[in-house]
């Protein structure tokens, strides 16, 4: 997806240090958020914070470490969509029935981000081929949140109020977030991409009931 060309910034000839890193950084994050990670160029961020080409490899010596880079910063913002829907949980006297709510809620977030950030949801889960090179790594974000330790603590909580038995636990965060994950991918990428949102949001509840049921 291409990104729409725009007036160049001013150039500038100076940043304080560190300074100069996010504003790439925040850069590429913007490109991702536009087009996805096949929009993710360096030479495009270099030219948006307004220095010459360059300037940028003393912090991303290719587009494939800045486009590592945004992905880190992609997951985080998964990470923190589903964070935010965990907040929204009111106490509830069932342990049981509050594990089942953070499973419901983790899902939910994920869900909703991937509707409402496409193209950062493309790019935070953006294959080997597109970011050549990559440590193959858990799901590491930038500030240290992970959506896939978040699903697996919701699992954990399950399993500690009783409400799924321990000998199910091993590998169920892998079953949780493919059905899941496979659904987004369809709404965003696939049959279901021009489903009216209410049937969409019906349709993961759905799932989510699915995926609360089969663990």
């Amino acid at each position: 997806m291409s990104v729409p060309a725009t007036s160049a910034p001013p150039a500038r000839s100076t940043y304080r240090h560190g300074d100069l890193r996010r504003a790439l950084l925040a850069a590429g994050v913007e490109l991702a958020r536009a087009g996805g990670p096949e929009a993710v160029v360096l030479r495009e961020a270099t030219r948006r914070a307004g220095v010459v080409p360059n300037a940028a490899y003393r912090h991303f010596e290719s587009r494939q470490a800045l486009l590592q880079a945004v992905r880190a910063a992609a997951l985080s913002a998964v990470a923190r969509a589903m964070e935010a829907e965990l907040a929204t949980l009111q106490p509830m006297r069932d342990p049981a029935a509050f594990a089942r709510a953070t499973v419901r809620a983790v899902g939910a977030g994920y869900l909703r981000f991937a509707q409402s950030e496409t193209g950062l949801f493309r790019t935070a889960f953006a294959t080997q081929v597109d970011v050549q090179g990559q440590p193959e790594k858990a799901m590491s974000g930038d500030s240290g949140l992970d959506p896939f330790q978040l699903l697996g603590a919701a699992l954990d909580r399950l399993v500690e109020a009783g409400a799924m038995p321990a000998a199910r636990r091993p590998g169920a965060e892998f079953l949780a977030w493919s059905a899941v994950h496979g659904l987004a991918m369809l709404v965003i990428d696939g049959p279901l991409r021009d489903m009216p949102r209410a049937q969409v949001d019906a349709l993961g509840q759905r799932l989510l009931d699915m995926v609360e049921k089969g663990l």
